[in-house]
């Protein structure tokens, strides 16, 4: 004889576990700290002012 089951607890346990795998996947998409996004935005304008720093034509803006 098989075991018996409460079919509402199990719907619920299973979409709890679907919440988490959801959830674990965003963490790592969207999962970085203030810090590093601050960091990440500093790094990217020092790139940028580099290269227009060191731009030939200082008043031509970028053209093909």
């Amino acid at each position: 004889m098989s075991n018996v089951i409460n079919l509402r607890q199990a719907r619920k346990t299973k979409a709890r576990g679907e919440k988490e795998r959801l959830a674990q996947a965003n963490r790592a998409k969207f999962g970085r700290s203030k810090a590093e996004r601050l960091e990440a935005e500093a790094q990217e304008a020092r790139r940028v002012r580099a290269l227009d720093g060191a731009r030939r034509d200082k008043d031509m803006p970028d053209t093909p």
